[in-house]
């Protein structure tokens, strides 16, 4: 099972990458197992993907870390957007 992997703004400059494809382990059912499992990588993936106020959305809908993730599934990371 592979899905699409997008990350974005401060997220995407910590990580240094834009998006990828990813084969998903064996136990990596939800968004919040993907997000566990990259956050694993090393320091710097940890601090990004860390914060509480992280956003994520799969197939292009907010969405939480109790979220199924299916093959070919397109799930991103961003951090929360302040406006005004």
């Amino acid at each position: 099972m592979a899905v699409t992997v997008k990350f974005f703004a401060s997220v995407r400059e910590a990580v240094g990458v834009s998006n990828e494809t990813l084969a998903l382990p064996a136990g990596v059912a939800t968004v919040g197992d993907l997000r566990a499992h990259l956050a694993a990588r090393d320091d710097a993936w940890s601090q990004a993907l860390g914060s509480p106020a992280l956003r994520m959305a799969c197939n292009q809908v907010m969405c939480d870390a109790a979220t199924p993730v299916a093959d070919g599934a397109e799930v991103a990371f961003f951090p929360p957007v302040t406006g005004g």
